[in-house]
Order: structure tokens, then sequence, then C-alpha cells
């Protein structure tokens, strides 16, 4: 055999081997027992340590709600500035001095005349200043300043709310001095009408004095940080401004007529009141949903409404069916002016009940009283102290009463004083559910013990929702609450107040329609 078939047979040997190894069965596995293992026991259960930022819970006291505001009238000077040729810091004064005065009586909100014949307590492109401001029409206070964005930061800065109050209709009181060319009876001569005791008037039905008002409404609303837009009673003018007279406003109904109108001169005015109203209500909401709209018409729908009521009817002398108004909800707010005593033909007490019974939508309810000048009492601080309780007592979760005017207080310290006590304690706005609102955060508390007294300060992510802080305090089983200005944001607190000891604080936040936050707490 050469070498050659010798490495073929080899080879082919190898082929051999290997195929049949491949094709051998492997050998059969013993099964491995299981190993028993012993099972572990359940771990001790651990009792945890406590968290000191864990909340506490507690059973915190209700805060007072309850509306108090008093009207503040510029036209004729009535209230504020006192005279019309005073100095930027003599108006100043005054406005603080009324700011001052309220604050100290507890009161949380002020109806401020802005706007009291189409004119301006403020800087506006659309009307004059005010003559009432600085003796004469469309001249700026000097040294120059806004005086309702002061009016609205001294207001917030003690916690209160400002409401601009402004008359739609109006053109010209006659205290308001020469009429110029800076006037709106110069600019807008085809709306506006003379009537028979010298004042000037818009007439209610025309359309562009509608426009017109309405734009002046979304500018204040746009332009400030105002919590309320405030409409009184004058609509359609009283009979006697115009000696008893129809009001002339011939032009617009003729208009009316060739337009295919057909309602009754008297519903075609109501229904132009009425459309004003519902729209005004929509813009302000449709600008700043949280700003208010609130009315204070005249105190009788008609007469015999309820049964045994007296007086003039304000449904058909002003054409402002008010109660439709508060019906329909196209306000959020409503301030009859019940300028009369308890009993009478013109029933406080009565009245209140019967606008209470048509407020269908559940709105706020704040009736009017006449501080200033409420006749045919013998006691009128006891009177009008009887009507805040009635108020209390008809209403009871959503009261609260405006009082007319200011200086029914600032000028009467038995009246004052008389007020003081009926609002001895503080209270919130009440709320209004029906205008939603982002809930505002739970704020943050730190408490710091100095040993004979506790330093607490506090904050809130959402510092620019904050309106006022409510702060309790616990010394032994006794709860003690103040509402505090949105500035305040710190306070020093004894460890013993009458022998019992300090152990708790909790803080909340509020926002501008009085909703409140969740608490944050500190045990001591």
């Amino acid at each position: 055999m050469n070498i050659r078939n010798l490495q073929y047979t080899v080879l082919v040997a190898t082929a051999i081997f290997i195929n049949s190894c491949s094709t051998q069965k492997p050998a059969k596995q013993v099964a491995k027992k299981p190993v028993t293992t012993t099972k572990p026991l359940p771990p001790k259960p651990v009792t945890p340590l406590p968290d000191p930022e864990k909340k506490i819970s507690l059973n915190l006291p209700e805060v007072n709600r309850e509306f108090r505001a008093a009207w503040i009238a510029t036209v004729a000077n009535i209230n504020w500035p006192s005279k019309n040729n005073l100095t930027t810091q003599q108006q100043k004064d005054e406005a603080i001095k009324i700011l001052d005065l309220l604050k100290n009586a507890n009161f949380n909100a002020v109806i401020f005349q802005a706007r009291p014949s189409a004119d301006a307590m403020y800087k506006s492109d659309l009307e004059p200043w005010s003559y009432f401001l600085t003796g004469s029409i469309g001249k700026a206070p000097m040294p120059f300043y806004d005086p309702l964005e002061f009016w609205i930061t001294e207001a917030h800065k003690r916690g209160m709310e400002l409401h601009v109050w402004l008359n739609p209709y109006r053109a010209h009181h006659t205290t308001g001095g020469p009429i110029t060319e800076e006037s709106l009876i110069k600019k807008m001569p085809d709306q506006i009408v003379k009537l028979r005791n010298g004042m000037y008037w818009m007439d209610p039905s025309d359309g562009k004095t509608q426009d017109h008002a309405s734009k002046v409404i979304k500018d204040l609303v746009k332009r400030y940080d105002i919590d309320a837009v405030h409409i009184d009673d004058y609509f359609y003018p009283y009979r006697e401004y115009n000696g008893g007279k129809d009001f002339p406003d011939n032009k617009s109904w003729n208009d009316f007529l060739k337009q295919g109108g057909n309602l009754s001169r008297a519903d075609w005015r109501r229904a132009n009141v009425n459309k004003f109203i519902k729209r005004i209500h929509d813009e302000i909401k449709a600008e700043k949903s949280y700003v208010q709209f609130g009315i204070s018409p005249f105190g009788i729908w008609k007469p015999g409404f309820p049964e045994g009521i007296k007086g003039s009817s304000q449904y058909d002398e002003l054409y402002a069916d008010a109660k439709l108004w508060l019906n329909q909800g196209w306000l959020d707010y409503f301030s009859p002016q019940l300028y009369w005593k308890n009993d009478g033909p013109q029933s406080f007490p009565a009245l209140l009940k019967w606008w209470e019974s048509e407020n269908t939508q559940k709105r706020h309810l704040y009736p009017g009283l006449n501080t200033i000048g409420l006749n045919g009492v013998s006691d009128r601080p006891a009177e009008i102290v009887s009507q805040i309780n009635l108020t209390r007592q008809i209403l009871k979760n959503s009261s609260g009463t405006v009082h007319y005017s200011v200086d029914g207080l600032s000028k009467n310290v038995d009246m004052f004083n008389a007020v003081k006590n009926a609002y001895q304690t503080q209270a919130l706005i009440p709320r209004t559910p029906w205008i939603k609102a982002k809930p505002l955060d739970k704020p943050n508390l730190s408490v710091e013990n100095n040993g004979n007294s506790v330093s607490i300060k506090w904050n809130a992510l959402d510092a620019a929702n904050v309106f006022q802080w409510i702060l309790y305090v616990k010394n032994g089983d006794t709860w003690e609450t103040e509402i505090l200005e949105k500035d305040i944001v710190s306070r020093n607190l004894p460890l013993n107040k009458n022998g019992k000891k300090l152990n708790t604080v909790a803080l909340k936040s509020v926002d501008r329609l009085g909703n409140e936050s969740d608490y944050d707490s500190k045990k001591l």
C-alpha cells in the first residue's frame, strides 16, 4: 500500500467513528432529590417614627362670614373729596382716614363712585377728569396721581374689597360746574337730553349710549385690579327730575317704530335696560370672570309687592325690572335700597323677605341701609343695628349689608359705635360658588421656639392669588382666629396667654372670592 492509499484509509475510518458517536443514545440521567429548605419567618413589625411634616388632623373653628360695605359718594363732593379744590396730599389723607375708619369697625368692602356723571375719578381716554376732583372738567390732579388706583391699593392693603360704583346714564349733575368742550354733552349731543331740574341724561335706549357705557365699564375692568362693578338705582331718571314730565326720548322711540317695532313705549324702555344689564354682566365675565357685578336698585319693585307695601315703582317709573335681573341671575350680588324703618308702609323686613323669595338663583342679597338719614325713628343707631340683625336672621348663611353713606358713620359717633359693636368680630366675605376659581395651594408654615415666645412665618407658592390669611392659634383648649392682610407673613406669639399654654398654630390662605385653602399646622 502506498502512502496515498494509507491516508485515504485513515480518513474513512475516522469518518465512520465520528458518525457512530453522534447516533448513540444519551446516557439516562438520574433525577436529583430536591433540597429541603426551612421557610423564613415573617419580619417583626416596626413601629414607624413620627413624621414631623405629617399633617395634624384638626377641627378648626368656622370663620365668620358677612359682607360689610359702605358707599363712598363723589358726586357733589358728598363724601370724597370733601371739596373740589384740595391738594393731592389732602385728597389722599381724606381717603386714608375713611378707610381706616371702616377698617376699625371691621368693614370688609368699600363701594367707590369712580364715575359720578360721565366723568372719571381715574385716568381715562374715554371720559374727562371729574369736576368734583379738581374743580374743572378735564383737569387732572396736580401733582398727578390716579385716585382710583390709590383707593384700590389702600383698600387692598387693609384686606378690603374695592367695588367701582358708576352710573351708566347721568351725563351732568347740577353741581358739576360749567359745561366745557371736554364734557360728553358736547361730544355726544345726539344721545343726551336736558331735564327740567338742570341735569343732563343719556338716552338709555340709544344704541350709542349703550355702546359708550359698555366701553367705559370694560376699560375699568381690564385696566384696574377691582373686585366688582356696581351700578346704582338711576336708569331712566326719577319723574321729579323732569318736573313730572315724560322722559324726552322721541328720537330713539321714533327710530324704533320706523324699524317695525311693536312694543309699548314702557316695555321698549324696559327691554333696552334689560338688554344693557345682561350685556354688562356677560362682558365683565368675559374679561375677568372673578370680577363681581352688583346692582343696588330702588327698594320697591312695584307697590303691593309684597302686600301692603306703598311707594314709588321702579318698574313703572325708572323702567328697571330688577326682579327679572335677580330671577335670571344676571348679577353676583343684589343690594336693594331699603331706606325705610322696620314698620310702616315701606317695611324693611317685609321688603327684604320678599326680595329673598325672588332670589331663585341664590345670588348674594345685601340690603342697602339708610345709615345717614333714616326718617321716622327716634333712635337711628338702634334701628340700623336692628336691621343688621334682621338681615342676619332672614338671610342666615350669606348675609351682608351696605351703608349709605360713609358720612353716616364718620359724622355720627353714636352711629359709628353702634355699627362697630354690631360688627365686633372680623368677617370674610361670603363665598361665591357660582364663580369658578382655581383652588389655592396649601400655605407653608414654620415655627421657631424662642423660649418665652414663638416666632411663626409663612408663605405660599401661589402668593399672587392670595388676598388674605386666616391664622388659628390654640391656647389650652381655646382656639382664636384672626384674619390678616396679604402683606402680613409673620407673627410673634407668647407661649402662655391668660394662664393657658400655646400648643397649636394653623394657617389658611383666602382668595379674593373668599375661598379658603387647605391648612398647614404645627404642634408645639
